[in-house]
């Protein structure tokens, strides 16, 4: 798992990015890319968040669990402005989003990622296409560059070349949430919010979706937001977890988060699933820390 410091390097003497710096090399590692305070969201009389905080530090894979109901993806769409908060503030990158013009809105969205659950693709269009989609609408590429851009993006998550002219609809699920994975990596971003990328694969490929993840965060010096209800991908790849409880967030790595006395968190990571993957992980942690390239990224089974 990636370390969360505080470096203080910026470039080396041949003026290349230092690996403290993360993405675009306009973020220190370990800074706050991402403050939420005073969130309120509500559909209807139903309050979903009230009065919560949340932060993100640059360069970390920050998990977000809790039960049903308690706003996990709701906590994603409503950063990214597909909802509209009731109450609250959200910095992103230094800026107040509610204080952005429609131009800068616009700059601000071209630094996200976003892989919806199972990856959410428009069934009209080819891997190539859904890929292409996010170029097209945030930058000014030559049509030559775009599709140079793709076959990169389509070998960085392990697809296979022939899979950039298949639609969706031909694609196995792992298959489909890797597509999902590149257009979010189309732009170069530098943070991702995924909403379960591992729901409904079996454990394989729920293992070598962790590890693409792990392995491009640590490649690209990405930060990651990943909602999910996988223990073993908390275990695997996440610096730490924010657990949605109570309308709020408890935040701490899971060492600190099972000290906490909320029976949910105790029932969820000291419970018969939470045992068995803070195990698994345990045999694993020979393994922390390993780098792939992208060529040496896992590739998905069958394709």
């Amino acid at each position: 798992m990636s370390d969360p410091g505080s470096g203080v390097t910026t470039t080396n003497g041949s003026g290349q990015i230092s690996p403290d710096m993360i993405g675009s090399g306009r973020i220190r590692r370990g800074e706050e890319v991402l403050q939420v305070t005073g969130l309120r969201t509500q559909f209807g009389t139903t309050v979903i968040h009230d009065n919560l905080d949340f932060s993100v530090r640059a360069g970390e894979v920050m998990g977000v669990v809790g039960g049903s109901g308690t706003g996990k993806s709701v906590l994603v769409r409503t950063i990214i402005g597909l909802n509209k908060p009731r109450a609250g503030r959200i910095v992103l990158f230094g800026e107040d989003v509610a204080a952005l013009s429609s131009s800068q809105w616009r700059a601000m969205q071209s630094r996200w990622g976003v892989l919806f659950q199972d990856g959410a693709l428009f069934s009209s269009l080819t891997v190539a296409q859904n890929i292409e989609v996010p170029m097209k609408e945030h930058s000014d590429l030559p049509p030559a560059l775009r599709q140079e851009l793709i076959e990169v993006k389509i070998a960085m998550v392990g697809l296979p070349p022939d899979a950039a002219h298949k639609f969706p609809a031909e694609l196995s699920g792992g298959m489909r949430k890797r597509a999902g994975l590149a257009r979010a990596l189309a732009l170069d971003a530098d943070i991702l919010f995924l909403d379960e990328p591992t729901a409904g694969l079996d454990p394989i490929g729920a293992a070598n979706f962790d590890s693409l993840i792990g392995d491009l965060q640590r490649a690209l010096g990405l930060t990651v937001v990943m909602v999910t209800h996988d223990l073993d991908s908390l275990y695997a790849i996440c610096d730490r977890v924010s657990v949605l409880v109570d309308k709020r967030v408890k935040v701490g790595t899971i060492d600190e988060l099972m000290r906490e006395p909320d029976p949910w968190i105790q029932e969820y990571f000291g419970g018969p699933r939470g045992r068995a993957a803070a195990n698994s992980a345990a045999k694993s942690e020979g393994r922390a820390g390993e780098i792939a390239a992208p060529e040496q990224l896992p590739p998905e089974p069958g394709a």
